[in-house]
């Protein structure tokens, strides 16, 4: 009798999943656009005064939006960078064989998992130091880098999430199979399953990007200079003028929508491209 000593491996890709970007048509983004392009018209004609056209106003303004949205993409950058290490770590520690460290991980991840992200960013806004005192020498600790810190922490916990429901999902002949082979634990997770995890984590962990990045104009509420903080500060500087309003919140809406629109048409595209076979 013979028996099969082959230790599982990853599942081939779908070959026949379609292009990312195949499925993006001209209605996906008309409809934000026209807001965008017509909304300054419109908002003009209904003007009664004789002031420089919303349009204008908004190109005059566009750079200085632009360089605050770079701002807020920095922010998720490293809100998901930071998020996602200790996310995974508090992960692994889910599935931990120690009784305490897995409870307490459990605990960690479903308290910040269901806290409302912006009592978490004012919790980090108020409670973290203005500045630290690191071997007599004094480190500021700005608006954005709690910004970071507060907004890390429902990443920390969805991410956590993410991957101990990719590693439970998996079937336990992977780990009898590892453990016939005499592999410790350690190098069962390291060398088996969590490379056979990242198809099953990569779109779930894109899509929470996309949320966060969404999320991150929460940082306006407490003070960051980012996109809406920015957005406010020009409208307060062109007297008020309500016809702007429409133009400059429709631009900021349309800066959202085409960078994250295509990451979620990517999302769809990964989830059908690594789509298991049962």
């Amino acid at each position: 009798m013979s028996y099969k000593t082959d230790l599982p491996v990853m599942l081939q890709a779908n070959p026949h999943a379609p292009e990312p970007f195949l499925g993006l048509k001209l209605w996906h983004i008309l409809p934000i656009g026209l807001i965008a392009i017509f909304g300054p018209g419109l908002a003009f004609a209904q003007s009664t005064n004789e002031a420089q056209s919303p349009l204008s106003v908004l190109l005059d303004w566009a750079p200085l939006l632009l360089k605050g949205f770079a701002f807020n993409l920095i922010i998720s950058f490293c809100a998901m960078a930071l998020g996602t290490i200790i996310g995974g770590i508090l992960g692994l520690g889910q599935i931990s064989l120690l009784a305490v460290t897995r409870h307490s991980s459990w605990f960690v991840t479903q308290f910040f998992r269901n806290a409302p992200w912006l009592v978490l960013l004012f919790f980090a806004m108020f409670l973290l130091p203005f500045e630290m005192n690191i071997f007599g020498f004094k480190v500021p600790f700005p608006d954005w880098l709690k910004a970071i810190f507060g907004l890390s922490l429902p990443v920390m916990a969805n991410v956590s999430e993410i991957v101990r429901g990719a590693v439970r999902s998996l079937p336990s002949g992977q780990w009898e199979a590892a453990e016939s082979l005499a592999y410790t634990r350690l190098q069962t997770l390291w060398l088996i399953i969590l490379p056979q995890c990242i198809k099953r984590m990569l779109p779930p962990w894109m899509n929470l990007y996309s949320i966060l990045t969404m999320a991150t104009v929460l940082a306006s509420i407490v003070g960051v200079n980012e996109v809406m903080t920015l957005t406010g500060q020009a409208l307060a500087s062109e007297g008020g003028r309500p016809e702007l309003l429409a133009p400059f919140y429709g631009f900021i809406l349309l800066l959202f929508f085409i960078y994250c629109y295509p990451i979620a048409r990517f999302t769809v595209w990964l989830e059908k491209k690594y789509a298991f076979i049962t």
